[in-house]
């Protein structure tokens, strides 16, 4: 099909924009969560406001509309790129970009006034689960249609990881939000638990990291002008990524009722996630030997280098965390919490806004409005993120020791509050990054145009 809605790469650029913009909506969000972390009485006035509202509506931001959206639109840049092709019709993305608004809209709408499925990740109410549905099933047929009519016949991993996301997304996501019951969105009992844990860790596992990964071997490889260490590599992280990520969530379920071989499972799969890590980050890494400085002064170079040191603290943290004698300390507190700002923000969102800036340009055919800015970005993420880590970990900790010698909750409580005053005021960091770069992008789309020799991609980095 020919390119029928406007610029070649008007998709890819429209949903990058709108995962900068989701980014700081979600944060604005984010920081109302911490501020009824730290004084529970300030919202006690404006219902939509306390934490039971504002924290679905920040959760769902920041993975279906900041990170999903940027790496989605960073894919359909690069697949057709890859495949020295075009994508097959602009058409299908941009239905696909109107959609998946929709579904990511459709939280701040409902969810402050209790209309949500009310379980965790999958809190869209059937009508945009549908919404969410229609985007992926469309985006699997526009890259696949794309993938037919290529003209390298060689498939780079990154066309890997960007068709297998959407594909697994696409079987996982009707699962796990139980859309077969529109009226709930939810099964009886304990089995609804195991659906749900099934689906919520693979939504990070099978959606984001794919597209992470995807795009780090696209970006790493531009930047350091350094071809590819390993094929053979990126395609053991895929397929085992596969085989062992798709059976982990009963990991959340330890001390529930669940069957043991469930359990058993998830946490031999969960200790053998080192494996796809590992192979990913040595085959990245090794790409950039010898050039990891001209990655770090890359402004893109360096948001991926840092989403890889991220993804490796994530990896090897959330395996040793799945282990029923760690989790007797670690489970249901602030070390959770954690844990998951470093994967979704830390490892896909540094990723997705590293890519982000490498393809922006490219796709808009504009050039980057500030380098300096995506520096002060990065800055301003990486140590509110870092001190995130270290608060939220340091409170699960107080928490988990305490109910582990028999504490009652309400005296663990004032131990923590000088840590969510910190939780705030480094989301306030976080959420400066987030409004500076939507004002970067913005200006970048309305800047001068690219320079022929920095016109968008020839033939990837194969």
């Amino acid at each position: 099909m020919s390119n029928d809605a406007g610029k070649p790469q008007s998709a890819a650029v429209a949903f990058m924009v709108a995962g900068s913009a989701w980014f700081a909506l979600g944060t604005i969000y984010g920081l109302f969560s911490a501020i009824h972390l730290m004084a529970p009485e300030f919202f006690n006035n404006i219902p939509w406001l306390v934490f039971g509202r504002t924290r679905p509506v920040h959760v769902n931001t920041m993975i279906f509309g900041f990170v999903a959206n940027m790496l989605i639109g960073c894919a359909l840049y690069y697949v057709p790129a890859l495949l020295r092709t075009r994508l097959w019709s602009q058409k299908l993305g941009w239905i696909a970009f109107i959609f998946w608004q929709i579904a990511v809209l459709s939280g701040p709408v409902t969810f402050p006034f209790a209309i949500t499925q009310g379980r965790e990740y999958a809190e869209y109410v059937w009508i945009f689960d549908l919404c969410i549905m229609i985007s992926l099933l469309t985006l699997v047929f526009n890259c696949v249609l794309t993938i037919a009519a290529r003209r390298q016949n060689m498939l780079y991993v990154s066309v890997w990881y960007a068709i297998g996301a959407l594909i697994w997304t696409a079987g996982v996501y009707p699962i796990g939000n139980v859309m077969w019951h529109p009226s709930s969105g939810a099964l009886p009992g304990l089995i609804d638990s195991i659906f749900l844990w099934f689906y919520g860790h693979n939504l990070v596992g099978l959606l984001l990291t794919p597209l992470a990964i995807g795009a780090a071997y696209f970006v790493v490889p531009r930047v350091t002008r350094t071809p590819l260490y390993s094929h053979t590599l990126s395609l053991i992280g895929f397929w085992t990524l596969l085989a062992l990520y798709a059976h982990i969530g009963g990991h959340h379920l330890l001390q529930a009722p669940i069957p043991n071989w469930l359990k058993s499972i998830s946490v031999v799969d969960s200790m053998a996630m080192i494996i796809p890590v590992f192979t990913v980050l040595a085959n990245v890494w090794l790409t950039a030997r010898g050039s990891l400085s001209r990655l770090w002064k890359d402004p893109a170079g360096r948001f991926v280098l840092a989403g890889t040191i991220w993804y490796l603290i994530v990896g090897i943290q959330g395996s040793v965390q799945s282990l029923p004698a760690v989790q007797r300390i670690t489970h249901f507190n602030n070390w959770v919490i954690g844990h998951a700002h470093i994967a979704v923000l830390g490892f896909s969102g540094f990723i997705a806004l590293g890519a982000m800036w490498h393809v922006l340009p490219l796709a808009a055919g504009r050039r980057l409005y500030s380098h300096r800015l995506v520096n002060v970005q990065f800055g301003l993420a990486l140590l509110g993120l870092i001190g995130f880590f270290a608060v939220l970990t340091a409170a699960g900790l107080i928490q988990g020791v305490g109910w582990y010698n028999g504490e009652a909750i309400y005296r663990v409580l004032p131990e923590i509050a000088p840590f969510m005053v910190l939780r705030a005021a480094l989301g306030i960091l976080i959420m400066a990054a987030s409004f500076l770069g939507l004002y970067n992008a913005i200006r970048t789309l309305r800047g001068a145009p690219l320079r022929e020799s920095e016109s968008p991609l020839q033939e990837g980095p194969l």
